[in-house]
C-alpha cells in the first residue's frame, strides 16, 4: 500500500495523533512570546530630561527622569537620543536571526530528518531565552536575540512541518490553520503576561520558561512517517504507522501495515546520494514556477500584514491591550479559512488569491474613505480589515505551500518561502514614510501587492482531494498525473451522488 492508504487504515486524525497535533500546535504560544518580546521588554516610557551639562551622553543620562514605571532594557541601559537604535536593532537582529533560520533549518530538516533538527532547535531556543534573561549587557542581550531568532526560525516552520505530516492529508488545513491561530491567542496572552508581570528580566523569564515543558513533551514524538517513507526508510515508517495505530486504539490495523517502496526515494539511487535539496527547488522543471510564485506571495503576505499592523496602530492607548488586539483581530479569519478552503467550489487556490486581492481592495477604499468618516466606517477600520483578510490570506498560503511541495524538499520550499517573508518584513516598516510622497503612497504600494499576488497565486495548480506527492519523481511523473486525474474524477462523481441523494 501507499502512504495515504497506510493513514487510512491507522487512522488519519487518532487520538495519538491529536496529542501529538496538541502538543506541537500549543507551542505555539512559546513562540509567540518569544517574537513578541521585545515589544513590552524594549517599552520606552515618558521621561523628562533635566537641564544642565548635555555635552556628552555619559553627562546626558545623569539628568534623565523617567515618569513613567516601566521596567525595560530601555530604563537599565538608558537606550534613549542617540542609543534609542538599539532598541529597534534588537528587533531587526530577532527577526534576521528567524530569516537565516529558515534557509539553514528547513534543508537541513529535509537532509538528517525532522525530528532531531526540530529537538536540537527548540533546546537551544530555550538556552538563548535564558540568556537574554540573565544578559549582563546589551551586547549579550542583542546578540541573544539573534541566536533565538535563529533557532526559533528554523523550528517554527518543522513545527508546523510536523502538524501536517503527523496525519493524514485531509486534515491537513485544519492542524495548519489551529497552528497559525494558536500563534494570534499566544500573542494576545503576551499581553495578559506583560501586564501582570512588569519587571523585564521576570517577563522574560516567564515568557521562556514553558519552552521547557515543551521539550520535555516533544521529547518522545516519533520521527515522521512521511519522511521516513520519502527518503526510502520504508521499514521505520512501518514501525511509526505501527506504534500510531497501536496508540490510536487500533492494534489489528498495525499488523496490515506493508508499505511498498517509495519510488524515487533517495535509498533506491534515483536521486542520487544526497537526494533532493535546495538547488532543485530551482532547477526542477516543475518547482521551479511554483517556488518564483510562492515567494512573491508570501513575501506579498508580510509586506501588507506588517504595514497595515503599524498603519492600524497608530492611536495611542494601553501598549498590553494593544499587543493583545494585535492577536485577537487575527481570530475571525480562520474560521473563513476553514469553511473556504475545503468547499470543491473554492478550494486553496481561489479562497488565498480572493482573500489577498480583497485585502488590496479595502487598502485602495482606505484612500477614498474621508477623514471626517463615521466611526464605524473610517480608514482606521478598514486598515483592520485589510489585515484580517491578508491574515487569512496569510494562513492559507502556510498549508498550500506544504501541499504544493513534495515531502522530500518541502521544508527546504517553507525555508526559501519564509524567507521571502522575512523580507517584506523587514521592508514594511519603510513604506509608510513614502507619505512624504503622497499621503495615500503607502496603501496604494499594499493595494498593488494584494492585487498582483492575489493574481499571480491563481497560476498555481489546485491541490485540494488530490494525493501528496512524496518524491520529486512522482511531480513529474505521467503516471502520477493519471492517478490525480482519477482520483479527482473519482471524488467528483462521489460529490455529485451525495448532492444528487440530498
Amino acid at each position: 500500500m501507499d502512504l495515504e492508504e497506510a493513514f487510512q487504515l491507522v487512522g488519519e486524525f487518532g487520538s495519538y495523533q491529536k496529542q501529538m497535533v496538541l502538543v506541537l500546535v500549543l507551542l505555539q504560544v512559546y513562540m509567540a512570546c518569544q517574537s513578541m518580546l521585545i515589544v513590552l521588554i524594549g517599552a520606552i516610557p515618558e521621561y523628562h530630561i533635566e537641564q544642565g551639562d548635555h555635552s556628552n551622553y555619559e553627562e546626558l543620562i545623569k539628568h534623565v527622569t523617567f515618569t513613567e514605571d516601566v521596567n525595560s532594557i530601555v530604563t537599565e541601559w538608558f537606550l534613549l537620543k542617540q542609543q534609542a537604535y538599539k532598541v529597534s536593532l534588537a528587533g531587526s537582529l530577532f527577526f534576521a536571526g528567524v530569516l537565516i533560520g529558515n534557509v539553514f533549518f528547513g534543508p537541513l530538516s529535509d537532509k538528517i530528518g525532522r525530528k532531531p533538527v526540530f529537538l536540537t532547535a527548540l533546546f537551544f531556543e530555550v538556552v538563548f531565552g535564558y540568556a537574554t534573561a540573565f544578559a549582563p549587557s546589551y551586547e549579550v542581550f542583542a546578540l541573544s536575540r539573534l541566536l533565538v531568532g535563529l533557532m526559533n526560525g528554523g523550528m517554527s516552520l518543522v513545527c508546523f512541518v510536523l502538524t501536517q505530516e503527523y496525519v493524514g492529508k485531509a486534515y491537513w488545513a485544519m492542524t495548519g490553520t489551529l497552528t497559525n491561530m494558536t500563534f494570534a491567542v499566544g500573542i494576545a496572552l503576551f499581553g495578559a503576561l506583560g501586564y501582570y508581570i512588569r519587571p523585564w528580566r521576570t517577563l522574560a523569564t516567564a515568557a521562556n520558561s514553558p519552552g521547557v515543558l515543551f521539550f520535555l513533551l516533544c521529547v518522545s514524538l516519533p520521527e515522521s512517517p512521511r519522511w521516513l517513507y520519502s527518503r526510502g526508510y520504508t521499514e521505520k515508517a512501518e514501525e511509526v504507522l505501527q506504534y500510531i495505530a497501536v496508540r490510536n486504539g487500533n492494534s489489528n490495523a498495525a499488523a496490515k501495515v506493508k508499505l511498498r517502496m517509495c519510488p524515487g526515494s533517495v535509498k533506491t539511487g534515483n536521486q542520487g546520494n544526497n537526494g533532493p535539496g535546495f538547488l532543485d527547488l530551482f532547477t526542477h522543471t516543475v518547482l521551479r514556477w511554483r517556488t518564483v510564485v510562492l515567494m512573491y506571495v508570501w513575501y506579498s503576505c508580510s509586506l501588507v500584514y506588517y504595514g497595515l499592523t503599524m498603519n492600524a496602530s497608530e492611536d495611542s492607548g494601553n501598549r498590553y491591550f494593544s499587543v493583545a488586539m494585535y492577536g485577537l483581530v487575527e481570530l475571525p479569519a480562520y474560521p473563513l479559512c476553514i469553511y473556504f478552503i475545503n468547499k470543491q467550489w473554492a478550494g486553496r487556490r481561489k479562497t488565498m488569491a480572493s482573500f489577498l486581492a480583497l485585502a488590496g481592495l479595502s487598502c485602495l477604499c482606505t484612500m477614498l474613505v474621508p477623514v471626517t468618516a463615521g466611526a464605524l466606517f473610517n480608514a482606521t477600520s478598514l486598515a483592520l480589515l485589510g489585515k484580517l483578510l491578508v491574515s487569512a490570506a496569510f494562513n492559507i498560503v502556510y498549508v498550500y505551500t506544504t501541499e504544493l511541495y513534495p515531502t522530500a524538499v518541502r521544508n527546504a520550499g517553507l525555508g526559501v518561502c519564509s524567507m521571502s517573508c522575512r523580507v517584506g518584513g523587514i521592508l514594511a516598516p519603510f513604506v509608510p514614510s513614502m507619505r512624504e510622497l503622497h499621503t495615500s503612497m503607502p496603501f496604494l504600494v499594499f493595494c498593488l501587492s494584494g492585487i498582483s499576488a492575489g493574481c499571480l497565486g491563481l497560476l498555481l495548480p489546485e491541490t485540494l482531494n488530490k494525493p501528496v506527492t512524496e518524491t520529486l519523481d512522482e511531480l513529474s511523473s505521467p503516471a502520477y498525473h493519471r492517478i490525480v486525474e482519477t482520483k479527482t474524477h473519482l471524488f467528483e462523481e462521489d460529490q455529485s451522488k451525495t448532492n444528487h441523494n440530498q
